[in-house]
């Protein structure tokens, strides 16, 4: 390790002294864009393992960031994900069976997820959770949490909402048992100074999703906001409105190009973006230090990603990043 830590040293400083700091830095970069790691540390694993259903393209985005990260730290990334908790679990068991080198987890059904975070700290796998499990991080035993805070998150919705004189709202909810999904809802609920109810539904079936959001827009036409709280189902909620007829404001959680083109063209009217790309590259780079150095970034607190909230005025900025899945 001390020959390493001397090696990387001298890289450092010969980029520093003789090419300058932004030279080395681009250097380093150019060379983690063509696959190439940036370091000589060894080849460590490190697996993420997700509570995704198939086809979501916010976890697309997640794994690109952890895939460039991956790429310049001379890390072999790997990935799972399955929508049941137990079954998410037992992935997680299975690369704690393989010893990998560190594990990147999310904890939206946290109770599931309790038991085999502990096994893998006892077998000395460092764990980093992301995207959904802020409270129960630490209590679990993870170096660090990497996302946004979903309170916080819905908090900054009712404000939006607010600015822009809704009555009343109705927040989405795809995925039953969601703690963070509630956190977001009861966030917003909390802020708004108008009326929010909830609507539960089934995020798997998108005819589903729309006919729930359509029949509920048709029994109640004071609703003048719709909150989605993923990025997939902002389009099958304006598809719901026009159906209906109502006049409601589509808003989202989430950004991907959708999105992005429904902003420029107004049919949402906001979206709330916690930068997914982050989530991924931080965790694996974050794994990377603490295996490299023992670097841990937080000190007991979440690193957060979000929210950032997104207009129609940043739209077109936006646009060319979720092309290249980066946002």
């Amino acid at each position: 390790m001390s020959a390493v830590l001397a090696a990387a040293l001298g890289v450092a400083l010969a980029g520093c002294s003789s090419t300058g700091g932004k030279r080395a830095e681009d250097e380093a970069a150019a060379q983690a864009a063509g696959g190439k790691a940036a370091v000589n540390t060894p080849r460590w694993t490190i697996a993420m393992v997700t509570h995704s259903g198939a086809g979501d393209s916010f976890w697309d985005i997640v794994q690109n960031g952890a895939k460039q990260a991956a790429a310049k730290d001379n890390i072999k990334f790997v990935y799972a994900n399955d929508k049941e908790a137990s079954r998410q679990a037992q992935l997680v068991q299975s690369y704690i069976d393989a010893k990998v080198d560190g594990l990147i987890v999310t904890l939206a059904k946290p109770d599931a997820m309790k038991d085999v975070i502990s096994k893998a700290e006892k077998a000395g796998i460092p764990v980093i959770t992301v995207n959904s499990g802020t409270e129960e991080s630490k209590a679990f035993g993870a170096l660090s949490h990497i996302g946004q805070d979903e309170k916080v998150a819905g908090e900054a919705v009712g404000e939006e909402l607010n600015k822009r004189g809704k009555k009343r709202a109705l927040c989405v909810l795809h995925e039953q048992g969601n703690v963070g999904h509630e956190q977001r809802c009861d966030g917003a609920k909390k802020t708004f100074k108008g009326d929010l109810q909830k609507l539960y539904v089934e995020g798997t079936n998108m005819p589903d999703v729309q006919s729930s959001i359509e029949s509920k827009l048709q029994a109640d036409g004071g609703i003048d906001s719709v909150i989605t709280l993923g990025a997939p189902f902002a389009a099958t909620a304006v598809k719901a409105k026009q159906q209906a007829g109502s006049k409601a404001e589509i808003d989202t959680f989430d950004l991907n190009a959708q999105v992005a083109a429904g902003l420029k063209d107004d049919s949402l009217g906001f979206a709330v973006d916690q930068q997914p790309y982050l989530q991924g590259y931080e965790a694996v780079d974050l794994l990377w230090l603490y295996k490299y150095n023992s670097d841990v970034l937080g000190g007991g607190k979440p690193v957060l990603t979000g929210p950032q909230v997104i207009t129609k005025k940043d739209a077109a900025a936006l646009q060319e990043y979720t092309k290249r899945g980066t946002r």
